[in-house]
This record gives C-alpha cells, sequence and structure tokens, in this order.
C-alpha cells in the first residue's frame, strides 16, 4: 500500500557523503513547507553500513544548522521499493544500479535528484568524498537546490 504522505529515499554509492546532505536538505525544506513528509537515506553499496557520514557532510549540515551526527548509513533493500513513493538517485551509476535491483513489485517512482530541479535534468551530484570542505558545500548547495524543488513540486501535485 502506498503511504498518503511522500516518502522519499535518496541514494548514493555509501550512504556517508551525498545522500545524507540530501536527506537533510529535504528534511529542512519539506518541514519549513509543512509538508509532511518520510525520508531516509541509502547506499547502493555495503562499505559504510552503520557508519555515521563523513565529518565533512556532518560539518557542512551544522552550518545550516541540521545535526546529522545521529545519521548511519545502510544499504538500499527491496521493501525499499515499495515502502518509498520516490527513489532518488544522486548520480547516473547508482541510477542504473537501482533500476537494475528493483524488484518487479517496485512501486516507487525512481529517477536522478537533480530530474526534480527544472534546468538541471539528468545531472549528476558530484561525489565529494576525495575533496575538500569546499566540495561538500558544493553538494550542499546542489542537494539543497534540488530538495527544494522537489518540495514546492510536491506540495502542487506534480510529481
Amino acid at each position: 500500500m502506498k503511504p498518503e504522505n511522500p516518502a522519499i529515499l535518496f541514494v548514493c554509492l555509501g550512504n556517508i557523503c551525498r545522500s545524507p546532505l540530501a536527506e537533510a536538505a529535504f528534511r529542512a525544506a519539506a518541514t519549513a513547507a509543512g509538508l509532511a513528509h518520510h525520508t531516509d537515506s541509502a547506499g547502493t553499496a555495503a562499505y559504510h553500513v552503520g557508519d555515521p557520514p563523513d565529518s565533512r557532510s556532518v560539518t557542512v549540515a551544522a552550518s545550516y544548522g541540521i545535526d546529522i551526527s545521529s545519521y548511519r548509513g545502510r544499504q538500499i533493500c527491496a521493501q525499499d521499493y515499495r515502502s518509498f513513493t520516490h527513489i532518488l538517485a544522486l548520480d547516473r551509476a547508482n541510477l542504473a544500479d537501482i533500476r537494475r535491483h528493483a524488484p518487479a513489485d517496485s512501486t516507487a517512482k525512481i529517477a536522478l535528484l537533480l530530474d526534480m530541479a527544472d534546468g538541471n535534468e539528468d545531472g549528476e551530484v558530484a561525489d565529494p568524498y576525495y575533496g575538500d570542505l569546499a566540495d561538500f558545500e558544493t553538494t550542499w548547495s546542489a542537494v539543497r537546490r534540488a530538495a527544494d524543488a522537489l518540495v514546492a513540486k510536491l506540495l502542487v501535485g506534480r510529481t
């Protein structure tokens, strides 16, 4: 059964850099807009299951008043394809993995996160892992714009 409110899962490779920031950005935007929702993040790989977000992700989110230090990495699972209304990948490689592993009874809309932001269709959020804090700020900027656009679309029923 589909949830009445949007349920959004953000997915990158390891679930410690991009997807926790996307989850945080969406939570903040949805809460500010009064949009009832459920959100989470996951990775396509099991590299960081149970690990906290990268310290640079924690630092960047904290600079915007958001505490993600309690988030923990997890891997996407078959149930996610039924319990989330949307599964949004941060890049094309992870999008392909998500689609490849989708069970036959998947009900989630699967897309790239940046497809939600007009003018950014088919865009990817670059992985900041091997970069510095400035790269994490760039990631935040991209996911925040997309989260704001997604919330706006959900409020008017466009996605």
